[in-house]
């Protein structure tokens, strides 16, 4: 009998989720349902220990940091993951960023921030809050090679209904572009159709803040769903490697301590709206060659570890903003990202005026001085921040 309504209650879930019932929704029922079991709300130290005595000899190939044979076994057997993440300011600080290979920022909407953190040469025990799909992140998953894992609580979609965000062509319709592209219940990992436990909420961990956010996952929860119920692992269904078109960047060592640069803060807010919440410093070590980043003039943590987000590049990409325009209450927006345009690279303390380039949205974007030499990215985590042209970045 328990059975008999556990399974009336999934199909009324289910059958909610296909008219578009908000996920707020959809979780309460699933906490309800698992008797609201959560994970525990610690600080734990990320599961690949950095400071191993291995050698490392083994190169990423999303970023070029060099790790241990031991990791090297452990990414070979599975693709790229990409996780959405908020940056609401109740969402902070945030978990798992630290452990990325690769992250991408940009405004969401309304000038509050999102993350798409690229995970595929570490792992991270707890990631998120989890937050939804956007069109323009999913442009720069794309370049990962065939059927990238993507993870997030729903997206920007076109309700059929109410005619929010079909306008002008349903241009930001996160949802509905990973149905024609044939990401749908493949590689697309959203959490309407991925079940406990590899996702949950936890009302702890973020003590006292709104339901949407309380999402988290782990990186190893969502390789092994990709495994087991979608036949993903560094191969698909059908013995295709998933870096069969993947192109990687050139890479190069960090820069001898007496070749280094001095500059040494770089800052830019993305919207005047919350701007005061959202402005981004990065400052530069130049003994440990780390940018060291702060948002809303604090040092940015993750909760994971409790240790000041850093990168070893920070690569800002100018690109032209707009309004989908689709009807959608809370403005939706676009991002041009394919073609070229201009950037910022910062590196070994030095700033470089470039030019972006990106052919189309499956290819690998890349960066060129203005001597049209491409730029190697120091080995270690690469920060892409994405801002409207025009936007000043003061260094």
């Amino acid at each position: 009998m328990v059975s008999k309504k556990i399974a009336i209650i999934v199909g009324v879930v289910v059958f909610f989720l296909s008219v578009g019932v908000s996920y707020v929704i959809f979780s309460n029922r699933l906490s309800l349902m698992l008797g609201g079991k959560k994970e525990t709300a610690t600080t734990i130290s990320p599961t690949i220990d950095p400071e191993s005595l291995e050698p490392k000899t083994q190169e990423c190939p999303l970023n070029g940091q060099m790790m241990t044979e031991k990791q090297k076994n452990k990414w070979v057997v599975r693709r790229p993951l990409g996780i959405m993440i908020e940056n609401h300011v109740e969402a902070r600080p945030q978990s798992g960023i630290s452990s990325a290979d690769i992250v991408y920022e940009a405004v969401a909407e309304g000038g509050i921030t999102r993350f798409m953190a690229i995970f595929y040469c570490q792992d991270a025990p707890f990631v998120g809050p989890v937050r939804s799909a956007r069109v323009h992140f999913m442009t720069m998953l794309r370049e990962y090679g065939d059927y990238p894992l993507y993870a997030h609580v729903g997206g920007a979609n076109c309700d059929a209904e109410t005619g929010s965000g079909c306008a002008n062509g349903a241009k930001a319709d996160a949802l509905g572009i990973i149905n024609r592209i044939g990401w749908g219940a493949y590689n697309d990992m959203n959490q309407f159709s991925v079940p406990f436990p590899y996702y949950w909420r936890d009302y702890e961990r973020l003590p006292n803040v709104a339901t949407e956010h309380t999402v988290y996952s782990s990186t190893t929860k969502l390789w092994d769903y990709a495994k087991a119920k979608r036949k993903l692992t560094q191969v698909d269904e059908e013995g295709i490697s998933w870096d069969k078109t993947f192109t990687s960047w050139n890479f190069q060592d960090d820069a001898k301590p007496a070749d280094r640069g001095t500059v040494s803060k770089v800052s830019f807010p993305f919207w005047d709206a919350f701007a005061s919440d959202f402005t981004v410093t990065w400052k530069y070590d130049s003994k440990t060659n780390f940018y060291l980043r702060e948002t809303g003039g604090k040092a940015h943590l993750d909760k994971n570890t409790g240790k000041q987000l850093q990168a070893k590049n920070v690569v800002i990409v100018f690109a032209k903003e707009s309004p989908a325009n689709d009807e959608y209450d809370g403005g939706h927006i676009l991002y041009k990202l394919s073609g070229s345009g201009d950037a910022l690279v910062f590196q070994n303390g030095t700033a470089i005026k470039a030019t972006w380039t990106k052919k189309d949205e499956e290819t690998r974007m890349k960066w060129y001085d203005e001597s049209d030499k491409e730029i190697s990215i120091v080995r270690g985590k690469v920060f892409v921040e994405i801002l409207p042209i025009g936007n000043k970045v003061t260094y």
